[in-house]
């Protein structure tokens, strides 16, 4: 117990300091990061979707959903063709968001707590932690650092005890919840009995945005649409049934309602800033968590039970299936580009050229050493940094063609234990159970398609040292062989071990 004591006051000790630090260092004269002419510093609104695959925006030329306020924003903006999510799931993705480290290195392998399927072929590597670590500095640490006023509201999914709250992980203001209506937030909240959890958290920012209105503010807006169980608006829902299906696309009209519920919240929030006079002094970046989710799995349910009899037909498909990531392989859950590529749309205006598209690679490792030069705040030297800043992407349409960017996900989903790397236009996947290696050529093949290990060996022996050395760079922890294997019970789940009994 006086360890453990011990060990609190350290870390306690040690985030009080940096934070001195920070404060300190605010005050010189930093030289490179003097580069707003601006008195004010530029507020920055992140919109974190839950689930959004990369093809499910019109913006990205999807013709069955509707989503005009996410289509001007890309219109006002740049719209990222290669952003990645730094996980195929939703925790490591949001700590590397939270820590700008590779889930690897942070040790958050997995959705928390995640599955357990005791009878695979190998078995997978727990999280080294079912939390954020507290010793971590965030982006709200940075932010609030930096005189930013900071709020976060919606899911957070990095830990469940109250240390592990965003209150204590750099944000002022916080309530997060889960689940589409009827939520209960965490501190508790009040808000209108059966409101829509999108509609709640929309509440929650545009009430901190005119609280915090006349100083510079950092608000986090993570929301639960596009994640299952499929839920929306009847009156939504309809709308959609309405209309035509797209080929080669599900045309799911309660996913369609979804996305449509995210859409509004995007348009109040660009409403609040315009009412507010703040539209010009504001980042906006709108991202998706990992790429989208075809099926439940098991041949399950993807519609709530109460809206599954507004589908015409109870054994229509639409029941089962909530997306497509077509021209992308798989989807949430692998780690091919289905599973992993996402939209991205920063609009800043006067800084990013409007209606612009990039090709660079990004990650969302660095969206932390991107808002820590937005803050002008340095990056804290106890702490690794995997990412880049994207500012001189968006103020000189800079382009780094040659970048590697990395993927570990050791743990069973919709496909096997797997670890990746794209380097330019090159993209190598290890299955982590039999080592086998697959190579795709993403300019030519984006729907990788076809390997090309064999007549490629220098590229695959590039890429796999590349990958390999990485991944023990960062710590990367493997699966092991299974001692129970047993094939015909390989799907079978059983509670996690690090879930309280």
């Amino acid at each position: 117990m006086i360890l453990k004591r011990l060990h609190i006051e350290s870390n306690q000790t040690y985030r009080f300091t940096l934070k001195l630090i920070l404060t300190f260092l605010l005050s010189c004269n930093f030289g490179t990061y003097g580069i707003f002419a601006q008195d004010r510093k530029p507020n920055v609104v992140f919109i974190l979707a839950d689930d959004l695959g990369w093809a499910d925006l019109p913006s990205s030329g999807n013709q069955f959903n509707e989503a005009p306020n996410i289509t001007q924003l890309a219109k006002d903006g740049v719209r990222f063709t290669n952003a990645y999510a730094a996980s195929p799931v939703c925790s490591p993705s949001r700590a590397s968001i939270m820590s700008g480290q590779y889930p690897a290195r942070v040790g958050i392998n997995d959705f928390i707590p995640g599955q357990w399927r005791p009878y695979e072929e190998v078995i997978v590597p727990r999280n080294r932690d079912q939390f954020l670590r507290s010793e971590l500095v965030t982006i709200g640490e940075i932010m609030k650092s930096g005189g930013y006023e900071t709020g976060y509201f919606g899911k957070w999914h990095l830990g469940d005890q109250e240390q592990h709250h965003p209150l204590h992980q750099g944000f002022s203001e916080a309530n997060v919840g889960n689940d589409h209506y009827g939520t209960i937030f965490n501190p508790p909240r009040n808000v209108p009995s059966g409101q829509r959890f999108s509609e709640s958290i929309t509440d929650f920012g545009t009430a901190f945005i005119e609280k915090n209105k006349d100083k510079p503010f950092f608000l986090f807006l993570a929301h639960y649409d596009v994640h299952l169980v499929l839920d929306a608006d009847t009156d939504l829902i309809k709308k959609y049934t309405e209309k035509a299906k797209v080929k080669n696309y599900p045309s799911n009209p309660v996913y369609a309602a979804m996305i449509e519920h995210l859409d509004n919240s995007v348009g109040r929030i660009r409403a609040k800033l315009k009412e507010l006079g703040l539209e010009k002094d504001t980042i906006i970046i709108f991202f998706s968590d990992n790429g989208g989710l075809r099926t439940a799995g098991n041949k399950g349910y993807v519609v709530a039970e109460s809206k599954r009899y507004l589908l015409e037909d109870k054994k229509d498909s639409l029941l089962y299936i909530a997306t497509e990531n077509t021209p992308l392989r798989n989807e949430k859950g692998t780690v091919y580009e289905g599973g992993i590529r996402v939209p991205l749309i920063i609009k800043w205006a006067g800084q990013s050229d409007e209606s612009s598209i990039s090709d660079e690679v990004i990650s969302s490792i660095d969206f932390f050493p991107t808002l820590a030069e937005i803050a002008q705040v340095p990056l804290p030297k106890e702490q690794i940094i995997d990412g880049k800043s994207l500012f001189k992407t968006l103020n000189q349409s800079n382009c780094e063609s040659d970048r590697a960017v990395f993927w570990h996900y050791p743990v069973y989903h919709h496909g096997v234990p797997s670890s990746a790397v794209r380097k330019g236009n090159w993209k190598l996947i290890r299955n982590l159970v039999d080592s086998t290696q697959y190579l795709f050529d993403l300019r030519k093949d984006i729907g990788e398609s076809k390997s090309l290990i064999e007549s490629e060996p220098e590229k695959t022996r590039e890429l796999s040292n590349l990958l390999s050395n990485w991944s023990e760079e960062v710590g990367a922890e493997m699966p092991i062989p299974n001692p129970d294997s047993d094939i015909k019970k390989r799907a079978i789940r059983k509670k996690h071990p690090d879930l309280k009994k």
